[in-house]
């Protein structure tokens, strides 16, 4: 197990130390850091950040209820390996939820909320090539603020638990991360609801949220090790 990556964030000794730690370890799963297949040690994690067992137990409790890591009794715990079926139906879930978030901004646009996607839109534009993590947190930021702006911010919550086994995807695919193609479609859902074009919205953003099943066959054979095998 590689963790030096992990070993890099620091924790605050001062707070609660089990929600730090899982918030560490579910970045570096979902960035690869810790790669899929890995066995990760609680008195690896404990030692690392000299801390007790206890917490590291805990988060990796929580980790485990979201998939991102399995405990096998006697053997012990693994990193996750990704499941396309998995990725599949959590962007299913996705789409209908986002569907429903923009529709209800497209009925009745907020200028406010408008000039503040595109002031976002103009960040995105601004990311240079290497820049790709720090474009990807934009693009979580854009989709926050559209439910957000609906009122709908426990739905953004769903979401995020959601979207982990998608990001991990969206990780491994850095290097060919259409950037240009996110930013016309932001734009777009953008443009439809500033339009208060109902229609054109929910179309934008449900062909926005379907990139991923483009991507994701080719994502898979190039990383055959770090998927599940299980298929769609």
């Amino acid at each position: 197990m590689k963790l030096g990556m992990v070993g890099e964030r620091k924790i605050d000794h001062g707070a609660a130390i089990g929600p730090q730690l899982y918030l560490i370890l579910r970045e570096c799963i979902i960035q690869n850091d810790i790669q899929p297949g890995s066995r990760i040690s609680e008195s690896e994690i404990a030692r690392m950040f000299s801390v007790s067992r206890q917490p590291v137990r805990e988060a990796f409790i929580k980790l485990a209820e979201e998939d991102l890591l399995e405990i096998r009794p006697q053997r012990g715990t693994f990193v996750c390996k990704i499941s396309s079926a998995s990725v599949v139906e959590a962007r299913f879930v996705r789409e209908a939820i986002e569907a429903d978030i923009v529709k209800i901004l497209a009925k009745d646009p907020d200028e406010a909320l408008i000039a503040e996607l595109r002031k976002q839109l103009a960040r995105h534009r601004r990311v240079s090539n290497k820049e790709r993590k720090r474009f990807m947190e934009l693009d979580d930021l854009f989709h926050q603020t559209l439910a957000e702006g609906a009122g709908k911010t426990y739905a953004w919550y769903v979401v995020e638990g959601l979207k982990a086994q998608m990001d991990r995807v969206r990780f491994l695919s850095l290097l060919k991360f259409p950037m240009k193609k996110v930013i016309d479609q932001h734009t777009a859902i953008v443009d439809a609801i500033e339009a208060s074009d109902v229609q054109q919205t929910e179309a934008a953003i449900r062909s926005h949220m379907r990139e991923v099943l483009i991507d994701l066959p080719a994502i898979a054979e190039s990383n055959p090790e770090f998927f599940d095998g299980t298929g769609t």
